[in-house]
């Protein structure tokens, strides 16, 4: 979980999710993506809120794709091909 308000990594001080918060989401969340995503999105919404309180009511740019976006699930490189991640 981030340090907040600044959204933080509380192990590395890199912006959260860094990349072992990454996988470890993936990891926690591996047969359900979308609760992965509801729950980033409801994170997004707090973390939106926080920053934008530090940052004279003006969030960061990019927070939908720091916090959101890198989840999704990749497009298999053929349509029709069910994708793994989404099982």
């Amino acid at each position: 979980m981030a340090a907040r308000p600044s959204w933080r990594c509380r192990v590395c001080g890199a912006a959260w999710p860094c990349s072992p918060a990454r996988l470890a989401l993936l990891g926690e969340y591996r047969e359900d993506r979308t609760a992965l995503l509801v729950y980033l999105g409801l994170l997004l919404g707090e973390a939106m809120d926080d920053l934008a309180a530090l940052h004279d009511g003006v969030a960061p740019p990019g927070l939908t794709d720091r916090i959101v976006t890198w989840a999704r699930s990749r497009r298999p490189d053929h349509p029709g091909t069910p994708d793994p991640a989404d099982r």
